[in-house]
């Protein structure tokens, strides 16, 4: 798997409603390596910490085991699209 976009000024509530639709497994890779699966509550916590660091937006990767789960993150990503999603 390659990583297919990087995060940054992302809105935490939406991104984590379009991760609820999602159908497979989706982890955060970090610069450092780390890989957290981000279908679990405990995992987003941690890697949504690591992603803000100091108060700041660290640069992270997302990777997708299911095509439609990329395609999905990518129009998050890129348009804010939460069409699917159950934000708030």
């Amino acid at each position: 798997m390659k990583p297919i976009m990087s995060l940054h000024n992302i809105d935490v509530t939406e991104f984590l409603a379009v991760l609820d639709t999602c159908e497979g497994n989706v982890y955060l890779v970090t610069n450092e390596g780390d890989r957290l699966n981000l279908r679990s509550k405990l995992c987003q916590l941690v890697g949504l910490t690591k992603l803000i660091e100091g108060g700041k937006i660290a640069e992270a990767s997302i990777l997708c085991e299911n095509k439609n789960d990329e395609s999905k993150l990518f129009r998050f990503n890129f348009f804010g699209d939460t069409s699917e999603a159950q934000v708030g």
